[in-house]
């Protein structure tokens, strides 16, 4: 007969809870980003060394300028990029190779703000400013990230349900942001981390995908829009009962993210002990053949 487990925090019986993912489970600070922003900063002296040489030295510093400021820009996006790739199990590799093209431009800035000496002068340093680039902030990822033992139609197909949900999340906290109050854009915070601790357990098992696809899909672009109706709402009025009612939304979309997620890893482990017992068996038997045959 089936027995229910009890416990410290299940006095009746019952199920213990889950304890709620916090909104920093899981990230990693996001390495490089502060050195990408001094990129901005190292390139503001070329709007001002130029006045008063003439219009075409002037040109020249401006156009030099920009192409340090599309670097740096492509840098921290390129860092962006590597830290969502890093931080998932199965993931494709950026579609744009961003600190590359951000390395060639800074490169192409540094080399058009040095032309003032000589040619050579220009070339050598913006391939010096390319190559410390690539040293400082590396290279992006080129290969796709995949499970051992997975085939690739099941990696695509988990890698791309997983960027459209990520997708969702993103615009949850865009429209979040223009609520203006903390303790709402902290709660959507803490439900992304629960839908992401969920995204993990799909990566880990991709043949949880057909049952997680609902979650994957409906279920936060119904998130989403609710978040940007919330915004809206809220930002006129403040009502409070428009904020219970969200509240309220995110607490039973959250429950149902930490059941679901539950119950994968319940049947991960299931599977997990079948092969145990199952290797157990053949070693057994091996045994015994091994016997016999002394």
């Amino acid at each position: 007969m089936a027995q229910k487990f009890g416990g410290q925090y299940s006095p009746d019986g019952s199920s213990p809870e889950a304890p709620k993912a916090s909104p920093f489970a899981g990230k990693k600070p996001a390495i490089g980003r502060t050195r990408a922003n001094l990129l901005f900063v190292a390139g503001l002296p070329l709007l001002f060394s130029s006045i008063g040489d003439g219009a075409r030295d002037m040109a020249l510093a401006l156009v030099a300028f920009a192409l340090v400021a599309l670097g740096a820009w492509l840098t921290r996006e390129g860092i962006d990029a590597q830290n969502a790739y890093e931080a998932r199990t199965i993931a494709r590799r950026p579609a744009i190779p961003r600190k590359l093209f951000g390395a060639i431009a800074l490169g192409l800035g540094v080399g058009l703000a040095t032309l003032d000496t000589s040619l050579m002068d220009g070339i050598l340093y913006g391939v010096i400013a390319l190559v410390l680039h690539l040293t400082a902030f590396g290279f992006d990822p080129m290969r796709d990230k995949a499970l051992e033992g997975v085939d690739t139609f099941q990696t695509d197909r988990v890698a791309r349900a997983v960027d459209e949900a990520e997708r969702h999340l993103r615009a949850m906290t865009d429209a979040i942001a223009t609520s203006g109050d903390r303790t709402m854009i902290a709660r959507v915070e803490q439900f992304q981390a629960t839908a992401r601790s969920f995204f993990r357990t799909v990566e880990n098992d991709p043949r949880d995908l057909t049952t997680a696809r609902r979650y994957l899909g409906v279920y936060l672009l119904g998130a989403k829009d609710a978040t940007i109706k919330f915004s809206k709402l809220y930002a006129q009025g403040r009502d409070p009962s428009v904020k219970a009612d969200y509240t309220s939304l995110l607490d039973d979309l959250e429950e149902n993210f930490t059941a679901k997620n539950q119950a994968l890893l319940l049947d991960n482990r299931t599977d997990l002990d079948i092969e145990i017992d199952v290797l157990r068996d053949r070693l057994q038997r091996e045994g015994i053949r091994l016997n016999e045959g002394e």
